[in-house]
């Protein structure tokens, strides 16, 4: 009996508690009749339900409640997150992550603050997370890293705000800089480790590196080095060379690095037999041997094949075919050394330019950029073309990067050429101070802005105060005027010179100019000017030479000018090989008070030692100069319009110091000349110094010739005028120091012949700085 009521009772329990699991959802295989979502803010209950995996008439599990709970975490949205179940009803409390108010860095004096937060996940109104911002300390942690900084601190700090919100402050400790204290090389037998170090752009810590980076660690400068260390072997015939590692090994107290690469070097070869290949019927062969600069017999050079390929390349698309490639082929040869390379021409792929796209250019006018395109949309692609396109848009001076690249157009033959730039600040504030032999004490200030209103115009303001100068003009210049192949500018200008040391008098000039100028292919420009000049001679010394007494008072000078330019240097602004000729004239007469024409001439060779001597500096400049002015009509020319000869044209003399003077007169004054001449060899060299002190120095020979004054100065009684052709000669050494303040040239130069009245000058210094 017993045992029956027990098997009763056993019955209800189960009858009675088994609705009640059924219903139970946290208990598995019930129905889910609401999912409660309690504790948003600005989050909507409906976009947290729809991370979850568990809805409205689901059959609840416990797994995927539990998948839902760290779904809801993995978003990054909550601080807390709780999921709980009452009957039929799934409760979830969340608690949000605030959201970031403001990202602010403390400390940071040697990477601005704008750096830092590009490179930062978290930003203003996104949500904050743990997660990010450690993500985001490692990532500045790394930015230091790069800049040799390891042992900056970054730690993380919120400010906790009203309404769910933070501030988030990164407080860093920058550290000093772990500098490089010694680089060394293994496997170097061809060339010392003091020469590969000249290669290399890491270089060992000194005090003369005190404003220069070049000295801190950084990892991503070892890997351009190797590149470096490569690419100058091949140059040294060296085709087989491997650098096969650099390491930088940290000091144990975290303040230095010890660099060392590991080269191996492998067989020097010479050039064997060179050949041009032509696999094209149609294509003419004539004179693209000429274009290849290696010979049989140098020292192998890796970077003269890649010239002498694309030299031919575009001496073919000059011919008008586009469609050619030209492709270099090594063949070694081990036995004897030698390496022959047989470059060979075919028929490229066929593609035509279908859209020019510029991108990058906030501030500067599309057309400014476009106009400087050597081709157009239409055209065929032309490798040539586009690196001239990108080397006249770099040398705009408006970007700090200039990308040209390849796109697939619309067509199998249709190319995009996408064009990024990076732009940079263009306007300018100068304030400069220095010394000059000719000048005395000056002081420089300028306001210049080159790319004015994003239209390409070069506009400037500036002026110069000197013990015997000064000068203050305006300019504004546009380099492609109705966005022509034309360039016109106009100047004002005020200048005042103390010429008393060199002729007895004081000059004023105050005028305008008017500018025009274009190009007639890649290599000859030629420029006009017209200028109407007020020139006053005051302040004559009382001792001063009766043919200068003659010339005081005012006169007015209209001229116009033209010269034609044929540049073909390698470079504008530190050439290296090639030349430059310049051939000119000025005719004055176009009303004014003076009648004249003045032809002038120059011109600068340089020759390049860097095959002879393993080192680019090594350069021979050969320069010379002439002019000749000529008066029309009856009138005597004015001694303002004269050529003078010493300073900057014949070192070791004085200015003015050669040449036609009047020996009656007390300081023996110059009186200028109409014909004259100079030359100058000039053998540049690198000085045995660490080449970041950026001194070269120089050896001189400089020449020159000043004659001709009016014939009636020798009928004058009481005058003891000089005049004679005879050339003067001078020999001196010299350095220049591109210092942080500035340029700094110093020459000593010696007259090896000369006149007994000539003006001599054995030091000549120039200094100047803008900052």
């Amino acid at each position: 009996m017993k045992q029956l009521r027990a098997l009763l009772a056993l019955f209800v329990f189960l009858a009675l508690a088994m609705p009640a699991a059924a219903q139970d959802p946290g208990r598995g295989g019930g129905r889910i009749a609401a999912v409660d979502v309690r504790g948003t803010q600005r989050i909507d209950p409906d976009t947290v339900r729809s991370y979850m995996l568990v809805q409205v008439g689901d059959v609840a599990e416990q797994d995927r409640i539990d998948r839902s709970l760290r779904a809801l975490f993995a978003t990054g949205l909550f601080r807390d997150v709780t999921i709980r179940t009452e009957g039929a009803r799934v409760v979830v409390d969340v608690v949000e992550n605030p959201l970031v108010n403001r990202v602010v860095f403390e400390g940071n004096r040697r990477i601005s603050s704008e750096i830092l937060r590009s490179i930062v996940l978290t930003q203003p109104r996104s949500v904050f997370t743990p997660a990010a911002v450690q993500t985001d300390r490692q990532r500045i942690l790394e930015v230091y890293a790069r800049r040799g900084r390891f042992r900056a601190t970054v730690e993380p700090k919120i400010v906790e705000l009203d309404q769910n919100r933070v501030d988030l402050v990164f407080e860093i400790v920058e550290g000093d800089p772990a500098l490089v204290a010694r680089v060394t090389f293994v496997g170097n037998n061809a060339f010392s480790e003091a020469r590969l170090r000249d290669v290399i752009s890491t270089q060992e810590q000194a005090w003369f590196r005190l404003l220069s980076s070049s000295d801190i660690y950084d990892p991503e400068r070892l890997v351009f080095d190797r590149e470096l260390l490569r690419r100058f072997y091949l140059r040294q015939g060296f085709a087989d060379v491997q650098i096969t590692g650099s390491s930088g090994e940290l000091s144990p107290d975290r303040s230095a690095f010890f660099v060392t690469f590991t080269i191996e070097e492998g067989q020097r070869y010479r050039v064997g037999r060179v050949e041009v290949i032509n696999e094209i019927p149609r294509i003419n062969m004539e004179g693209l041997r000429r274009e290849v600069e290696i010979a049989s017999g140098d020292w192998y050079d890796g970077d003269a094949v890649e010239r002498g390929a694309t030299a031919i390349a575009d001496a073919l698309q000059a011919r008008s075919e586009p469609f050619i490639e030209v492709q270099p082929r090594v063949t070694r040869n081990p036995e004897t050394a030698t390496i022959d390379i047989a470059f060979i021409v075919r028929e490229g792929p066929r593609a035509f330019v279908e859209r020019i796209e510029i991108s990058g250019n906030t501030r500067t006018e599309d057309r400014v950029i476009r106009r400087e395109f050597r081709l157009a949309e239409g055209d065929p692609m032309n490798a040539r073309q586009i690196r001239r396109s990108r080397d006249r848009i770099r040398s705009l001076g408006y970007f700090s990067d200039v990308q040209i690249t390849n796109q697939p157009g619309s067509g199998p033959e249709r190319v995009n050429l996408m064009t990024s730039v990076v732009e940079r600040a263009t306007g300018e504030f100068t304030l400069g101070g220095g010394y000059s032999t000719d000048a005395g004490f000056l002081l420089d200030v300028g306001v210049r802005e080159r790319n004015l209103l994003g239209m390409g115009l070069d506009g400037r303001v500036g002026g110069v105060l000197a013990q015997r100068r000064s000068q203050l003009d305006l300019s504004v210049t546009d380099p492609q005027f109705l966005d022509r192949n034309l360039a016109a500018g106009a100047d004002a200008f005020l200048i005042n010179r103390d010429l008393r040391l060199v002729t007895g008098y004081r000059e004023r000039r105050a005028g305008f100019a008017l500018r025009t100028g274009y190009e007639i292919n890649d290599r000859l420009r030629q420029n006009w000017s017209y200028a109407l000049i007020d020139r006053d001679i005051t302040d004559i010394d009382t001792d001063a030479s009766t043919f200068i007494k003659e010339q005081a008072g005012r006169t007015l000078l209209s001229q116009v000018s033209t010269t034609v330019t044929y540049d073909m240097r390698d470079s504008r602004i530190e050439p290296r090989s090639g030349y430059v000729v310049r051939v000119g004239g000025d005719y004055a007469g176009i009303g004014g008070d003076v009648n004249y024409f003045r032809s002038r001439a120059d011109g600068q060779y340089y020759i390049p030692f860097e095959r002879l001597l393993n080192d680019p500096d090594f350069v021979l400049v050969l320069s010379a100069g002439g002019g000749i002015l000529s008066p029309i009509g009856d009138e005597n020319d004015r001694i303002v319009d004269r050529f003078f000869l010493g300073g900057e044209n014949l070192r070791g003399f004085r200015l003015g110091g050669a040449g036609p003077r009047d020996l009656g007169s007390s300081n023996e004054d110059s009186l200028g000349g109409r014909v004259l001449w100079t030359s100058s060899a000039e053998m540049r060299f690198p000085l045995p110094l660490p080449s970041e002190l950026g001194l070269l120095g120089r050896t001189f020979v400089d020449a020159g010739s000043l004659s001709g004054i009016p014939d009636s100065y020798f009928n004058r009684s009481g005058a003891r005028p000089v005049d004679d052709g005879d050339p003067r000669v001078s020999v001196g050494v010299g350095f220049s120091w591109r210092s942080p303040i500035g340029l700094i040239n110093i020459d000593f130069g010696k007259a090896v012949v000369k006149k007994d009245y000539d003006k001599t000058q054995i030091f000549r210094l120039g200094f100047g700085t803008r900052f």
